[in-house]
């Protein structure tokens, strides 16, 4: 099982993940589960109407747009990062939380590294599976590197610009 961390109110800690992930291929596991978005569009009304906690992972290629009307409805989502200069889970991250105002959690997973963290949290992820092996304190002190930010984004942080003129 791979580490999750988790961000609350900018502390970021180390927590147990109540979701199995499960592969296409693989028989559904009891509980929560996070599923692809293929198997979601396949499976995903069977899976919520039993009352389980539903998770679906969307691939770089793949757009959070096909969960449009699904989103009040999942726990989380989980945005792929297939390595590690592949930046499309960024965009997809926006996208939940400006345009369809998702409100669960957003989780990074695959080549998830901590240089990125703060660019992360900037675009709305508040969990990640950290494939470097950080720990929770190294995450912490990465995302919160940068004292000053240049533009709005997910996050709400003041711009530079509006923090001069207050």
């Amino acid at each position: 099982m791979p580490t999750l961390i988790e961000l609350k109110d900018t502390l970021a800690r180390t927590v147990d993940d109540p979701f199995t992930h499960v592969a296409d291929g693989d028989d559904l596991a009891t509980g929560d589960v996070i599923v692809s978005l293929t198997r979601f569009q396949a499976d995903g009304e069977r899976l919520l109407s039993e009352g389980r906690r539903v998770g679906v992972r969307v691939a770089a290629g793949e757009e959070v747009e096909a969960l449009a009307y699904d989103l009040p409805r999942l726990s989380v989502v989980a945005l792929d990062f297939p390595k590690n200069l592949d930046g499309r889970a960024f965009s997809n991250a926006r996208l939940l939380r400006e345009r369809y105002g998702y409100r669960g959690e957003v989780r990074a997973v695959g080549d998830v590294l901590r240089e990125y963290a703060a660019f992360m949290v900037r675009c709305g992820f508040d969990a990640f599976e950290p494939a470097d092996g950080a720990s929770a304190n190294e995450w912490q002190a990465a995302t919160g590197r940068y004292r000053h930010v240049y533009q709005r984004s997910a996050d709400d942080r003041s711009p530079a610009f509006v923090e001069r003129q207050g």
